[in-house]
């Protein structure tokens, strides 16, 4: 069997996590696995040396004759490996991999990675292009039912998988002597830090006990969330820490994880987050990955999207109860049981094994 990952760039993202991880466990199960990247060079995670890598081209420019190259360049290479299975994530890569690959034999599997209201063009467009997959792999199934039947009875649930190339980092609070609330993921409009350090301001006003805020990200909103940190007067309280490839073991002795974002698919930080037995905090947004991993009160707290103040008296509520933060750490571990790699690979293969 022979499998080629679409994806714009392998830089750093959720996405693009998933893929290595998959791509790595393939490579086990002596499936041949190729990633083409139609726009970016930079590969951030580590992958198997058997895996080949595929480097299509850089950013269009908003050039049409810059994307029409890049179709061409894809179908020639689908064109020669007809015997492939091609999985693309996310509808601007399917645009290009559906038109590349139209007419040629090669099956085709989308895997639609984010909130579908998120679109970078017509909806009509991209359900007809999703129409001509073979089959499609939806994270939630608010995410399945944003779409119409004929799209629905092709499709599959599969969420997240946990990465386990390393044993997961025990958590030690022995030598912490500062509160630390921490989130993860690209510095970008979706996931909401102008509404966290807002939160974050707020909370800050009400306690007294000295922490800090650690944002573990890159993205081209650095300077406007430095700028805002400094409005808000917390900009000796707010660390921008940058990629770390190895978060998990950054981020395991801090205090509590927030998500803040207005839309996500299944986040993975959370999903990280929460396997280490980090407390977490989330708005609960579409599409509905975080109201599958948390239970409000038992594993973790959801919050209204867009809404600083419940944000803050969520954090103070874990704040002045450390019990409770500690007992929604240790539940919030079972996640490793459902999005075990091996669990989440093994729906993968499934649905590989029956095309």
């Amino acid at each position: 069997m022979k499998v080629v990952f679409v994806i714009a760039g392998m830089a750093g993202g959720g996405s693009e996590r998933v893929i290595s991880i998959l791509a790595n466990e393939f490579i086990k199960r002596d499936i041949e696995v190729t990633i083409m990247m139609t726009i970016g060079h930079e590969v951030a995670y580590l992958l198997d040396e058997k895996i080949s890598l595929i480097r299509i081209g850089d950013y269009s420019g908003g050039s049409i004759l810059n994307r029409l190259v890049r179709i061409k360049r894809m179908r020639q290479i689908f064109k020669a490996n007809k015997d492939t299975i091609i999985i693309s994530f996310g509808p601007d890569t399917s645009l290009y991999t559906v038109f590349a690959a139209l007419f040629l034999g090669n099956r085709v599997i989308i895997s639609e990675r984010n909130d579908p209201a998120i679109c970078p063009y017509p909806y009509r467009l991209r359900n007809l292009l999703y129409r001509r997959a073979e089959c499609l792999v939806f994270q939630t199934k608010d995410c399945l039912d944003c779409f119409p039947r004929y799209i629905r009875k092709k499709g599959y649930l599969i969420g997240n998988p946990l990465s386990e190339a390393k044993p997961f980092p025990e958590r030690s609070r022995s030598s912490v002597t500062q509160y630390e609330i921490v989130a993860v993921g690209r510095l970008e409009p979706q996931k909401n830090y102008g509404l966290l350090l807002e939160a974050f301001a707020l909370y800050c006003n009400m306690y007294p006990l000295q922490c800090k805020l650690t944002i573990y990200g890159k993205g081209y909103m650095l300077a406007e969330l430095e700028r805002r940190a400094i409005d808000l007067n917390i900009d000796k309280k707010v660390i921008f820490a940058g990629f770390e490839p190895n978060v998990m073991e950054k981020i395991k002795n801090s205090n509590l994880f927030v998500l803040s974002s207005d839309y996500e698919g299944i986040s993975n930080s959370l999903l990280e987050a929460m396997a280490i037995g980090l407390p977490v905090i989330s708005t609960d947004c579409p599409i509905g990955g975080s109201k599958e991993l948390i239970s409000p009160g038992e594993n973790g707290i959801l919050v209204p999207v867009g809404d600083a103040k419940a944000l803050a008296e969520a954090i103070l509520h874990l704040v002045e109860n450390p019990e409770l933060a500690a007992q929604m750490g240790n539940e919030a571990k079972k996640v490793r049981e459902l999005y075990s790699t091996e669990a989440v690979t093994a729906k993968w293969l499934e649905i590989l094994e029956r095309l």
